[in-house]
């Protein structure tokens, strides 16, 4: 046979096959593939009850597929059977070699406008359970017993290689069914599962709004099957929105007890904003951020490790250890930090957006959940504000309605400074509790940062200060406050206090301010002050300045409430013992204080 007769009867054999193809495909599809084969693949598949209400529509070309209007997913309940997923429309890809033999496999299925029904417990929600002989349930209870059997993961060859292929979905939303009551979980979803067979790599897009918030998904695992049989293996997610981005690639295990091994990177513009996001409710702590965080994790779903972390808050970033507990359902995180630099405001608002209480809906009511924490920072330069730090050692805990702040050691100003702070929110009022306190610290450079022009003394000293108070504003807590205060100082002057103006005025017997004797300074060799503090009043029980020439002491009562003064002075001229001491009344507010000279022999009203 010539060459040119051969080309000839392959073209013609060609000509046939597609001959037959376009005229039996038809036929075949009305008869096997429409009548019995595509409801019953589907259920076969996914282990529900498949409805179609409507006769499906077969198209040939420019793909062999069928197009199902009106499709239903039911579970087996055979007294009132409730829908697991509704679609307004299913486009399904079809084999033309498999429907010549009269079989069905699907290449590629599109959802359109599909509603996932999701029952809810007190665990959360989740689909209604399939029947056990679906063909995905039988994968995954085979290669569940692959894996007891050999006691690791069997190779891909060794798993079941039925074909799935793609599955796309658009414009779909998952809804919540719970104690009769339905609420929308997820809206304007779409994306596409693409698994071409149960042995193989399959990787998931999804895009969708969840709490209010467009969330992009990427997910892809060599050995999604093992996954689903509750064994270990490489995992690749993204997670892409606003309030939050977050990445992972290692290895990932999610039978019951879920496991993680590998690298994370996470960042957030607002601490809070992911916080209000994730609970649902608001949390009060939109002011802290931006946060980010990259680290090895490991561990289990109720406890993850982040080793060589590397975290920044704002500002300030750190390296260290970090650790999540779920301890009955309330986050807690613990760990050591070492930075460089901190920014004590912003760890501050962290941690106390971490101690705000917010609603988490557990199907009987709503209950107050807190995430616990217990830190220990080490800072080599830190700020608050103008002020800056260095060497600061620091410890933060909250748990059960108690929080604590502590820099047990820090450098500022010449000296050192250690402050403490405490929150109980367990009772009807909140109850704060503050100590403050330096050692050998230039408070010339202090009273700079602060811009405190007057009284504050300009010296070297030590200091400390305790108060406890209880109430639902600050200005509540100090008006109810408890405590002491103590200061002693070394050689300097107090700026605010002119002495020969204040003499001169006091001659005079008639009230003045204290701005009138401003200009100057009060030179002392000496300073101290010990106080009382009880309800909101302080106590002066010892003030006194010792200048080279003479002795200011005061006493009396400053209540924080109102902020007014109540003080009795002296003033006594060492050079002179044998005179009696100039006595004065200090009264007022503290931003506008004035003085008045009185006559010692006058009796003092009590």
């Amino acid at each position: 046979m010539s060459l040119a007769r051969k080309a000839a009867w392959s073209t013609g054999i060609v000509v046939v096959i597609a001959l037959l193809l376009m005229v039996g495909l038809p036929l075949i599809a009305s008869t096997q593939i429409v009548r019995d084969g595509i409801a019953n693949q589907m259920s076969s598949w996914s282990g529900y009850r498949v409805r179609l209400d409507d006769t499906p529509e077969i198209e040939v070309w420019p793909t062999f597929r069928a197009v199902l209007n009106d499709v239903t997913l039911l579970d087996w309940n055979t007294r009132d059977p409730q829908p697991v997923v509704e679609a307004v429309r299913v486009e399904v890809e079809l084999s033309a070699l498999a429907a010549l033999r009269g079989d069905v496999v699907f290449t590629r299925m599109r959802f359109i406008r599909p509603l996932v029904r999701l029952h809810g417990d007190r665990r959360g929600y989740h689909l209604p359970s399939p029947r056990d002989w679906g063909r995905l349930a039988r994968s995954v209870e085979q290669a569940e017993q692959m894996v007891a059997q050999n006691g690791e993961a069997p190779a891909a060859r060794a798993l079941p290689d039925d074909p799935l292929g793609a599955i796309e979905f658009v414009d779909g939303r998952v809804i919540g069914a719970q104690s009769g009551t339905t609420q929308e979980l997820i809206t304007s979803l779409s994306g596409t599962l693409d698994w071409p067979a149960l042995n193989r790599q399959a990787s998931l897009n999804a895009k969708g709004i969840w709490r209010g918030e467009a969330v992009d998904v990427q997910v892809s695992s060599a050995q999604p099957l093992l996954l689903l049989a509750g064994s270990s293996a490489a995992v690749d997610l993204s997670v892409r929105s606003s309030p939050l981005n977050l990445s992972f690639k290692g290895t990932a295990n999610l039978s019951g007890v879920d496991f993680f091994d590998g690298d994370l990177s996470a960042s957030t513009p607002s601490l809070g904003r992911v916080m209000e996001w994730m609970q649902g409710v608001p949390a009060g702590a939109n002011r802290v951020g931006p946060v980010s965080i990259a680290a090895r994790m490991t561990g289990q779903n109720d406890r993850l490790k982040f080793e060589n972390a590397a975290l920044t808050v704002d500002e300030s970033s750190a390296k260290g250890l970090l650790e999540i507990a779920f301890e009955q359902g309330e986050p807690s995180i613990s760990g050591t930090l070492a930075f460089d630099q901190l920014n004590l405001r912003s760890t501050l608002n962290t941690f106390a957006a971490s101690h705000v209480a917010v609603a988490a809906r557990d199907g009987e009511g709503s209950v107050d959940q807190r995430i616990n924490v217990d830190m220990r920072f080490s800072v080599v330069n830190a700020t608050y504000g103008s002020i800056a730090l260095a060497n600061v050692a620091a410890a933060a805990k909250s748990r059960d309605g108690l929080a604590t702040f502590d820099i047990s050691d820090a450098t500022a100003f010449g000296g050192s400074l250690q402050m403490g702070l405490r929150v109980d929110r367990t009772g009807s009022f909140d109850t704060l509790e503050v100590s403050f306190s330096g050692e050998q610290v230039d408070t010339a450079m202090l009273a700079q940062k602060l811009q405190v022009s007057a009284l504050l003394p300009r010296a070297r000293g030590s200091f400390s200060l305790s108060l406890k108070g209880t109430g639902r504003t600050l200005d509540e807590i100090l008006s109810s406050a408890d405590g002491n205060i103590t200061a002693e100082f070394g050689k300097g002057e107090i700026p605010g206090i002119h002495l020969p103006s204040f003499m001169q005025l006091s001659e005079r017997g008639d009230f003045f301010a204290l701005s009138e004797i401003s200009e100057g300074a009060l030179p002392v060799d000496t300073a101290r002050l010990k106080a009382t503090v009880r309800r909101g009043v302080a106590d002066i029980e010892t003030a006194e300045a010792r200048s080279p020439s003479h002795v200011l002491e005061l006493d009396g009562l400053v209540p924080f409430a109102g902020r007014g003064l109540a003080l009795y002075g002296t003033l006594t001229d060492e050079r002179t013992p044998e005179a009696a001491p100039l006595m004065f009344f200090v009264g007022g507010s503290w931003a506008s204080p004035f003085i008045a000279a009185f006559n010692p022999d006058a009796p003092r009203e009590q």
